[in-house]
């Protein structure tokens, strides 16, 4: 493996417009054994991978709330991640940053011959889902030199559980394995709830969890259905609780009360107040 370039002068990480190469050159500095973070300098791809995520999310909680200002410097701790994970995997000689844009450029061209080759451009958005994903499928193939691919390979073990769901779903659905109705589903999810309610006066807790799970991979299913996200569904619903109990708690403040020291009863009577005042301001 070749030496490590030494990072350069301060000018590069002081410039205004240094745009991607500045950031880079921060990156190497943090890293730099003679005098880098010492953090920085500890962290390797299992240590940071959580950060990764982390920022993903966040990326994806500043555009649900709108709030753009907030996701032009989420962006920005995103692109530092992949930054980040480049330089680790340079100094330990397996790639680099340019490798990584060259890789993901020829993958775009790749996966695009209705704008890039001579394929007709005259299909719709889900025609090009599907071509999409026969690319995928090919490459994936590719990838596994004298066996074929399984249908469900390639779906992130770190995704959420939801999301990692559909896609499971989405896969088998594309090979027939799917119910053909949104009633169907329905039917699997009455059946699942009653085995939930068998399991939990029954069985164990391992066998009440297996349960759960099965619901709840049905639910996704019912989600994908019905053509909503559920990752999407299930933050817009927290959204709600987070507002609504924090309507409860400035009520009871009001009162010189907390949570803590009032009943259910009068909290469920807040919370049905708060439900309709915002009904209320739908209305207007």
């Amino acid at each position: 493996m070749p030496p490590m370039p030494r990072p350069q002068s301060d000018a590069l990480v002081h410039a205004p417009d240094g745009g991607l190469p500045r950031l880079v050159e921060i990156m190497a500095r943090l890293r730099d054994p003679a005098g880098g973070c010492p953090w920085d300098l500890e962290q390797s791809f299992a240590t940071i991978a959580p950060y990764t995520l982390e920022e993903a999310h966040e990326v994806a909680d500043a555009i649900e709330r709108q709030a753009w200002d907030e996701l032009r410097g989420e962006l920005g701790d995103l692109l530092f991640q992949v930054v980040y994970h480049a330089r680790m995997a340079e100094e330990a000689g397996h790639f680099s940053l340019p490798d990584v844009v060259q890789a993901i450029s020829e993958k775009m061209i790749a996966r695009h011959p209705h704008v890039f080759g001579a394929e007709s451009r005259d299909k719709t958005a889900e025609d090009q889902t599907r071509d999409w994903e026969r690319l995928k499928a090919a490459e994936r193939a590719r990838g596994k030199p004298g066996s074929s691919a399984r249908v469900l390979d390639g779906v992130a073990l770190a995704l959420p559980a939801l999301t990692r769901a559909v896609k499971l779903q989405n896969r088998a659905a594309r090979v027939g394995f799917d119910w053909p109705s949104t009633g169907q589903v329905l039917e699997k999810l009455q059946e699942e709830c009653a085995e939930l309610v068998e399991a939990r006066d029954r069985l164990g807790p391992e066998e009440l969890a297996e349960e759960m799970g099965d619901l709840l991979f049905v639910m996704a299913n019912l989600a994908r259905h019905l053509k909503i996200d559920p990752e999407a569904a299930l933050r817009t619903a927290n959204a709600k609780f987070t507002r609504r109990f924090g309507r409860i708690e400035d009520l009871l403040a009001e009162r010189g009360k907390t949570p803590a020291d009032s009943t259910l009863e009068e909290m469920d009577a807040l919370w049905n107040r708060a439900k309709a005042e915002e009904k209320a301001r739908k209305r207007r």
